[in-house]
This record gives C-alpha cells, structure tokens and sequence, in this order.
C-alpha cells in the first residue's frame, strides 16, 4: 500500500464533537452507544470537518492483548457522502495501526466493501447473522504485508 499524504479534513475527535458524533451514530445500520461513549474518553475517535463542523467519525478500538485495530464504526452524513471523507478516515486509522486492521461491513453494502476493497482490505469471513437484517462480512488489511 502507498502511503499517500493525510486528508487535512480529518483530526482527532475532541470531547467538544461527542454530542455531534453520537448524532452521526444514528447512521449507523446496528450502533453501540457504550462503545462510542468508550471511544470519546479515550479519545479514540477521528472526525472528518466540514466548515468547522463534524460530518464523519471512525471509532477505532484496540485489542489489548494483540497487535492491530478493529474500525469498530465508520459513518459520513449523507449530504456529505461521495466526497472522500470515508477514504481519509480509513487512511488515517490504518497509518496510526500497528498491525492488522479489521472491519465488518454488511454483504449489501456495495459503495462501502468497493471502498473497503480499494483500499486492500480482504473479505476473510461471512459472519452468519451478525446484524439484526442478516450476515455480515468481516474485513482484514495487513498495511505492513
């Protein structure tokens, strides 16, 4: 993979952005309100800005007995969706990764497994039920491999 310079749209998230990331979570096809209220004190998530104002986040959570990242959340209000945010989130979580980075996206979700796919990322398991509408697709990229 080559690395390729940061989107300057995206910064870390800030506790000032917690109330607009938990509304952006409502996007999310299954989200986990303790997960992200984890995330926001750890300071974990990023943020995509447009004008000053929060229009992305990506909730990463680390393992703490292994190497590597699962992107536990990603989401991009859809007024703001096609516009690369969702790219420069990935790419700024997979340059902060010290190992393999995971995901899950749902089988259906074309736009997002081609980003995914783009990006390196490798279909390495069907999750049988894993959403409340059905499977889910359990992503891999190995950015040092």
């Amino acid at each position: 993979m080559t690395r390729e310079e940061p989107d300057p749209r995206v910064r870390p998230g800030r506790p000032a952005d917690a109330d607009r990331i938990r509304e952006l979570q409502s996007h999310l096809r299954q989200p986990s309100p303790d997960l992200l209220e984890y995330g926001l004190a750890v300071g974990a998530a990023r943020v995509s800005v447009a004008d000053g104002r929060v229009v992305g986040y990506l909730l990463p959570v680390d393992a703490p007995n292994q190497p590597g990242v699962h992107l536990a959340e990603l989401v991009v209000a859809p007024g703001f969706r096609r516009e690369g945010r969702a790219r420069g989130l990935l790419r700024a979580a997979i340059a902060d990764a010290d190992g393999p980075v995971t995901l899950q996206a749902h089988p259906d979700n074309d736009a997002a497994l081609a980003l995914y796919e783009s990006l390196g990322f490798e279909v390495v398991e069907r999750r049988p039920d894993a959403y409340a509408d059905g499977d889910a697709l359990a992503l891999r990229l190995d950015p040092d491999a």
